[in-house]
């Protein structure tokens, strides 16, 4: 007589050890794939959410619904520009430049773009002038060509590009951290055009190989999924970022310095500003034009306003910089405006270069104007 056989009875070491196996392989098998890049581009937004009318950055997610983040897939799926075939009467504007041009402290519809956009102007061959805020925190010409580098995909009619003396010292170009955080296509850029920054700068966060892994990458994946989450309330709201009752107006007393990142009067040295990144971001887009643009300044009032402009500026450093920016449109025959001085001092809110409603709009109102001048001929 036979004896029936019981069957294996399944270990639980053995399940726990084949799953610990299996998410090693899997977490190795990441780094090679490299897949960061293209979940950046699976976004909730012009999908289930309306698009942001800004790239991503906060200081406060839970009260502006919003963060910053490193990966410029992610950031471009999530603005409304990704999700608009570039209709047949549309001229399309894309603005880049700093804090200024996101907009801080101002709703999207009193940004430089929103005003633009407001205004409902139309080009010579009857097409609609439509502007797309590409603007980011940060002071540095190499980070507004890093986001332009990425831009320039969505097939734009003109590049408006403001511009103040803080994001030109050469010093300080890698300062960003969106520029730290993505070197490969930094150094990319470097090379292409020659730029003079440094291709092995520590400044650069270079991963390793387990960096890469999906266990390295998780702050970033985890980024992500915050960013669709927020728009949950980014729809239901249109905050997208944090506005506080208070904030302290720019500085009017001002100390008795007339350094610059370093440098001393008399005479500002060409070489110590990243002029070359301009002349780059003219090479990268080709036939489409640049409008540069100097950005209006606070202009002190108080203490020693005949040393300083403001906190950022000497008058020494910012009238040599302003002459160097004059001659070298002139030179190589740019479209160029110098708004330093058109805003009030009274319409700047926490910073010598963040304006008010009325003194974003005095500057639309020029922009307006040129954009006319340039596609009217």
């Amino acid at each position: 007589m036979t004896q029936d056989k019981t069957p294996d009875k399944i270990s639980l070491k053995r399940v726990i050890i084949k799953g610990l196996l299996l998410f090693l392989l899997f977490d190795l098998l990441f780094a090679p794939l490299a897949p960061l890049p293209t979940l950046g581009q699976i976004s909730a937004y012009n999908v289930i959410f309306p698009g942001r009318m800004r790239l991503p950055y906060g200081e406060h997610p839970d009260q502006a619904y919003n963060l910053s983040l490193y990966n410029l897939e992610a950031m471009f799926a999530s603005h409304v520009l990704a999700d608009i075939k570039k209709p047949l009467d549309e001229y399309r504007i894309l603005i880049i430049g700093d804090s200024s041009v996101w907009g801080y402290l101002l709703k999207p519809e009193n940004t430089l773009s929103g005003y633009i956009n407001a205004a409902n102007l139309k080009v010579s061959d009857g097409r609609l002038i439509r502007a797309y805020n590409l603007g980011y925190p940060t002071l540095s010409l190499a980070k507004d060509l890093l986001i332009l580098n990425y831009a320039i995909r969505y097939q734009s009619d003109l590049i408006i590009w403001l511009v103040t003396l803080e994001s030109f010292p050469a010093v300080k170009q890698l300062d960003s951290p969106i520029i730290q955080h993505n070197p490969s296509m930094m150094q990319d850029l470097i090379s292409t055009y020659s730029l003079d920054l440094n291709l092995r700068d520590p400044r650069f966060e270079i991963p390793n190989f387990w960096d890469s892994t999906l266990v390295g990458e998780r702050r970033a994946l985890a980024d992500i999924l915050r960013l669709q989450l927020y728009g949950v309330m980014w729809s239901a709201t249109g905050i997208d970022q944090y506005y506080p009752e208070s904030y302290e107006p720019p500085q009017e007393n001002l100390a008795i310095d007339e350094s610059f990142h370093g440098l001393q009067p008399p005479n500002l040295n060409p070489a110590d500003l990243s002029l070359d990144v301009l002349s780059a971001g003219i090479n990268m887009v080709g036939n489409i034009p640049i409008l540069y643009v100097n950005e209006p300044i606070y202009i002190s009032h108080g203490e020693n306003s005949d040393i300083r402009y403001n906190f950022f500026y000497p008058r020494w450093v910012y009238d040599q910089y302003r002459q160097l920016f004059a001659e070298i449109c002139q030179t190589k025959n740019w479209h160029c405006l110098d708004e330093w001085d058109l805003v009030p001092p009274d319409e700047f809110t926490n910073s010598a270069i963040h304006m008010s409603p009325f003194g974003t709009q005095t500057l639309a109102s020029e922009l307006e104007q040129a954009i006319l001048s340039l596609t009217n001929p």
